[in-house]
């Protein structure tokens, strides 16, 4: 066994025991997110503190980002299958989709209890109000500072913002409790669940517009598609490229498809030009899944020209797109 092979092997085992590890404390958060969950609620109902029930609506998202997290992580050990050859990385967008559609929903309920509340001012209890706050405090500080540790992961900070999130909703809650309790001032409570309200559908209107442009297959709006094709064509051998298309599978894995015009050259050439276009892609744009077809002669189609990059798909089998390369590689 050479050395090339053992540092592969090491590093496979490496990244597997990290896998490993993350989706193990993505799973430990979700379960005590559920406990949060569950002592806000509680704490709600018996002090009638909607700002309470608002901010366990909030930990709601923090039990998706969670779960989602570590949905994707389990998924990633899940191959790709002559069905599904893009794996399953899909279902986590729609599951962010509906979750995304019921915050909204939610928020606006809270909106219109807490309309009512201020129609109608009902006492709180700030006490129990404060201590299922705490509860939650201490919890998500645990959570957190758990999921800190993970810090190569992408889902895991992304999981761990939200929770640090949900430490700041809880504080609040707090405070309003210490003002209640001391001025009598109930208002607190509902103007605390407007605050909360709105911050949820913020949160889950961006959650809805980011996954609709996942299902448009949209490009990813870090990637300039413009400098992304003057950086292919300064490879040397590169004439022109057309056909190009840039989608999002899911969350931070995107895809990209094109062809490239180039001189008739050796096979050798060819993998060069292959190997510097998919260092580029990676590197630069992080795209890790690119399919690039090389062609030696101008494409003839009308469809798209070097001022049109990208090709009309026709639905008619009448008409369909047709490219004659003399090499694909």
């Amino acid at each position: 066994m050479n050395n090339e092979h053992i540092q592969h092997s090491q590093h496979a085992h490496h990244h597997d025991h990290t896998h490993g590890m993350a989706k193990q404390a993505l799973r430990i958060a979700f379960l005590l997110t559920i406990v949060i969950l569950f002592a806000e609620l509680i704490g709600g109902f018996l002090s009638h503190s909607l700002a309470l029930i608002s901010d366990a609506a909030h930990t709601l998202t923090d039990i998706f980002a969670l779960g989602l997290a570590w949905f994707a992580a389990v998924q990633a050990e899940r191959p790709a299958n002559a069905r599904n050859t893009f794996g399953y990385h899909r279902v986590g967008i729609l599951a962010a989709l509906t979750n995304a559609v019921t915050l909204i929903l939610v928020a606006i309920f809270i909106l219109w209890e807490a309309v009512q509340r201020f129609q109608h001012p009902e006492a709180v209890m700030p006490g129990i109000m404060s201590i299922a706050a705490l509860i939650s405090i201490l919890i998500n500080l645990y959570i957190g500072f758990g999921l800190r540790r993970e810090k190569s992961n992408l889902n895991v900070r992304a999981a761990t913002l939200h929770v640090f999130g949900d430490v700041g909703a809880s504080v609040a809650v707090i405070i309003a409790g210490v003002v209640i309790l001391f001025t009598g001032w109930s208002f607190m409570d509902p103007l605390l669940s407007v605050a909360i309200a709105l911050y949820i559908a913020f949160g889950a209107w961006s959650i809805v517009r980011e996954t609709a442009d996942i299902l448009l297959e949209s490009a990813p709006k870090d990637i300039t598609l413009g400098s992304l094709v003057d950086d292919v064509k300064q490879i040397a051998g590169v004439n022109a490229v057309h056909d190009l298309h840039v989608w999002c599978i899911s969350n931070g894995m995107t895809a990209l498809s094109c062809h490239i015009s180039v001189d008739e050259v050796t096979s050798q050439e060819n993998a060069r030009i292959l190997h510097d276009i998919n260092e580029l892609l990676e590197h630069n744009y992080n795209i890790n899944h690119a399919t690039v077809q090389l062609e030696c002669k101008a494409h003839s189609s009308g469809c798209c020209t070097e001022e049109r990059l990208y090709c009309q798909l026709e639905q008619s089998h009448s008409h369909q797109h047709e490219h004659t390369p003399e090499h694909v590689a």
